[in-house]
């Protein structure tokens, strides 16, 4: 088991050595997606799902650093493509656990001062309250419990997850953690949250599936750590029991865990031939419409990761905007 000290300073090429490829997405979130569904990955977890006309966005963080501290604890090595404030309005925002990577104060306290919706694991509400977002725009779910968007035909579900949850020394396992299935009447789409690999992937798919996307993490793992984390390898075991094509989240933006930042994508490269597993691997920022998906490109091997800065001294942390974003209640 790697040391404290291991783990703030050891590994190697844990960050590039500037920031990666990304492309902003503003201009083509202004048309619908032709197929209705579309996705974009604007960095770690956080995904805009645009869904027969319904916009969700997934475990919003748009803060420098995935930690309690604004001083220490993982930067942020990544920015974000778009900023918060010109994010277009979306119809409900997803929390999958309380984790800092997933729940972000500084971001929720931006959010909380708009009028979107919340959606969330049992539990977790009490954090979005207590920072401002109003009791009524909150839902919890427990596992296997649904809820479905006003107005609407998209459905969204909770589904197990193998993790744990806390963000402080006293508080673990307070809150649930869960996966998310989305569904309309034409599609559906899988986010994985944080999980290792587990058996219940086999009755997602029966009962929630079949899926047009799936979108799991594969960044952040250790062995050592037991199966609370994916990584590439079991991902693709774990795709192989969901099923649709394979998007891969959850890595390109903080260190972690001691691997190099590129590990996981490069892994996933070498082993996918090996499997039934159709990639979908876009730029940051870059919209996507699975239905209408490509080969691979490498994209992420355009920076230089043989000179590598300090976590500490990377550039490019974001910092959240004062304003609101959105219009104002």
């Amino acid at each position: 088991m790697p040391s404290i000290k291991d783990f703030i300073c050891g590994g190697e090429r844990r960050v590039p050595q500037g920031p990666l490829p990304s492309m902003s997405p503003l201009n083509a979130w202004t048309k619908r997606p032709q197929s209705g569904l579309r996705v974009t990955w604007l960095g770690h977890s956080t995904m805009l799902i645009e869904i027969d006309g319904v916009r969700i966005l997934t475990d919003p963080v748009w803060g420098p650093r995935a930690s309690p501290s604004v001083l220490i604890g993982p930067k942020r090595f990544q920015p974000v493509p778009v900023s918060l404030r010109e994010m277009p309005p979306v119809d409900i925002v997803i929390v999958s656990h309380d984790h800092y990577d997933h729940l972000d104060y500084p971001t929720i306290r931006a959010l909380a001062k708009t009028n979107v919706p919340f959606v969330t694991s049992l539990g977790v509400g009490a954090h979005l309250e207590y920072w401002g977002v109003q009791a009524q725009r909150i839902t919890e779910l427990d596992w296997w419990q649904s809820y479905a968007i006003p107005n609407t035909s998209v459905v969204l579900t909770a589904a197990p997850s193998q993790h744990f949850s806390g963000r402080g020394l006293k508080d673990r396992n307070a809150t649930l953690w869960s996966s998310f299935a989305i569904r309309s009447p034409q599609h559906a789409v899988f986010f994985s949250g944080d999980t290792g690999l587990t058996t219940e992937y086999q009755s997602i798919r029966e009962q929630l599936g079949p899926f047009d996307v799936v979108m799991l993490e594969v960044g952040a793992f250790y062995p050592a750590w037991g199966d609370i984390h994916l990584g590439p390898d079991n991902a693709l075991k774990a795709h192989a029991m969901l099923g649709g094509i394979f998007m891969p989240v959850h890595w390109g933006t903080f260190s972690l865990a001691m691997h190099a930042w590129d590990q996981p994508a490069e892994r996933l490269l070498e082993l996918a031939p090996q499997t039934d597993a159709q990639l979908l691997m876009p730029l940051l920022g870059q919209p996507v419409e699975p239905a209408h998906t490509e080969m691979v490109n490498p994209w992420w091997r355009e920076v230089d990761a043989t000179t590598i800065k300090p976590a500490a001294e990377t550039e490019g942390a974001i910092t959240l905007s004062k304003s609101a974003p959105w219009p104002l209640d």
